[in-house]
């Protein structure tokens, strides 16, 4: 009887060289793609967060155009704050005085760096009387936008959006 010699099993030294190689490769492809997705996703919530910051500032203006606002002689109708749209305001034609609410809460600017910061502090704010250009804060707030020196995955800054 001749006896065979049993292969023991095992990974050599090249198969598992050849594993590394193959997961670095997939590794370096995956890690840009999800940082990809990261990106996509915080541009999804600034859209969505200009347009309901947006959509409460033109409420408040078409409550004030109505006269359920008080505004004095001169002002612009749009609010003081972007706080002022989360407490309410006195509705004028409410007999009760009911309040009128915008927002539930501020939303954060998500290109913003640091969670410590205030929701209403993250935006840049615009007031009426700013040009378009160059906004700087006043009276009112008319428009947000925000503070992020970044460009977005469109090549236009998020400033600008």
């Amino acid at each position: 009887m001749a006896f065979r010699r049993r292969r023991t099993s095992g990974f050599t030294f090249v198969e598992l060289m050849m594993t590394l190689a193959i997961m670095s490769v997939l590794a370096l492809v995956t890690v840009p793609l999800a940082q990809l997705a990261v990106q996509r996703d915080k541009e999804r919530e600034l859209r969505a967060a200009l347009a309901d910051i947006r959509e409460a500032l033109d409420a408040y203006k078409r409550a004030s155009e109505q006269g359920r606002i008080v505004t004095r002689l001169g002002e612009s109708g749009y609010p003081p704050s972007l706080e002022v749209l989360v407490e309410g305001v006195e509705d004028q034609r409410s007999p009760v005085r009911k309040k009128l609410y915008f927002l539930r809460r501020i939303p954060r600017d998500p290109m913003v760096v640091g969670s410590e910061t205030d929701p209403a502090a993250s935006w840049g704010l615009r007031s009426y009387d700013s040009p378009p250009e160059e906004p700087v804060e006043g009276d009112d707030v008319f428009d947000v936008y925000s503070t992020s020196d970044r460009v977005g995955l469109n090549n236009v800054p998020y400033r600008d959006w």
